[in-house]
């Protein structure tokens, strides 16, 4: 962890930007935590949006599109609260643990975020004091609410394509060190949408932290869903896609899945 300096612990979020996570369904009944660490493509002014162009102020660099309404689709379905990053991944992936590289990247795949280049240890550290430990706190801060161990289920999107590359998958079931939640909802998965297991990423990739920070730390169910972003653009897409996420998860649950 960056050792954080009380002036590093100060030049980031004003008054103005609120809190960093927002619960929604806090007194949800469901048997299970939703969390949307990518939800909002907010950079705080103190960071004039870091530089980026006009055309990649809103791209998949700066958020995942379209996973909001999808988690608040399943939060409403589930009954589940839901915990929402109120704040860009670009400013801190609270996805990824402070010391990896890619928690404020200064690049993704074509898109340069000229803002997050030379970022000092101080300046780091004030973004995982900032951003990143009040999120995790927060979901932890839930998960503490459950009267019996819930499920994790985190939600993100992802880009038809990558450096050039089509992806066919349209939703992936990622998992940690259990495979059980993730396996159990791809056997219950229809023909349509297209669902795989670990694409188009997998822990290999470093993108499960989440779920071994709350979820295999508490021998938790878990599972990361990628939904691929062009299938979440309309209101009517995105509650079909959580139609067919629900039925899996409630088949799962019903077979011994859940946590």
């Amino acid at each position: 962890m960056f050792p954080v300096t009380k002036s590093a612990a100060s030049k980031i979020l004003g008054t103005e930007d609120g809190p960093v996570a927002q619960v929604v369904n806090p007194g949800g009944r469901g048997e299970v935590c939703i969390v949307c660490e990518h939800a909002s493509p907010r950079v705080p002014a103190s960071l004039g949006n870091l530089g980026l162009s006009d055309v990649d102020r809103l791209s998949h660099a700066v958020w995942d599109p379209g996973a909001e309404a999808l988690a608040r689709r399943l939060s409403a379905l589930l009954d589940a609260p839901l915990v929402l990053s109120r704040v860009s991944r670009l400013v801190h992936d609270c996805n990824r643990p402070p010391e990896a590289l890619d928690a404020c990247p200064s690049r993704t795949e074509r898109i340069e975020i000229p803002g997050n280049r030379d970022l000092t240890a101080s300046e780091r550290a004030a973004r995982v004091h900032e951003v990143y430990e009040p999120f995790h706190a927060e979901v932890e801060r839930v998960l503490d609410g459950f009267a019996s161990l819930p499920a994790l289920v985190t939600v993100h999107s992802f880009t038809p394509s990558w450096n050039g590359e089509p992806r066919s998958t349209e939703i992936g079931l990622l998992h940690d060190a259990d495979a059980s939640l993730a396996t159990a909802m791809l056997a219950a998965a229809g023909p349509t949408p297209k669902v795989e297991l670990n694409m188009p990423y997998s822990a290999a990739d470093g993108v499960t932290h989440t779920l071994r920070k709350h979820g295999t730390a508490r021998s938790l169910s878990n599972v990361m869903v990628e939904v691929r972003n062009d299938l979440l653009t309309e209101e009517a897409a995105v509650a079909r896609i959580a139609d067919a996420l629900t039925l899996m998860l409630t088949t799962a649950f019903a077979h011994g899945n859940a946590a």
